[in-house]
């Protein structure tokens, strides 16, 4: 599967509760909505918590200092599902109410988006 991660820092003018709040409520099914357009298998958002425990683990790498508020991942069944994902009456429509959604919370100075291919080492869960 080809994914897509966002590591996201939130806008500082903007409050952790209603950052969170939003990225889950709002921003979520806005995602969800369009996932069908964009060809969208799976969306997940993964939130920061515990950031005394965060801290303390980044205190044992050398200079690490700043952390994130949540990373978002997508996934396509492949790179060629993603290209053409974006369907011509609604793609446009889709990347313009996403990005602009995302002004509303996400610091896109201090983010990072890019793409990955998963190689699964273990997973005791099954």
């Amino acid at each position: 599967m080809f994914k897509l991660v966002y590591v996201i820092r939130k806008r500082a003018d903007i409050s952790e509760k209603d950052f969170h709040e939003y990225w889950l409520k709002k921003h979520g099914p806005l995602v969800r909505s369009f996932a069908k357009s964009m060809r969208a298998k799976k969306y997940v958002q993964s939130h920061t918590v515990s950031e005394d425990a965060g801290k303390a683990i980044r205190a044992t790498r050398p200079k690490m200092k700043e952390t994130y508020d949540g990373i978002t991942e997508v996934w396509w069944d492949s790179l060629e599902d993603f290209s053409t994902a974006a369907d011509p009456k609604d793609g446009p429509q889709a990347a313009r109410a996403l990005l602009e959604d995302e002004s509303k919370f996400i610091d896109f100075e201090r983010s990072s988006i890019f793409f990955t291919e998963e190689h699964e080492i273990f997973d005791y869960t099954k």
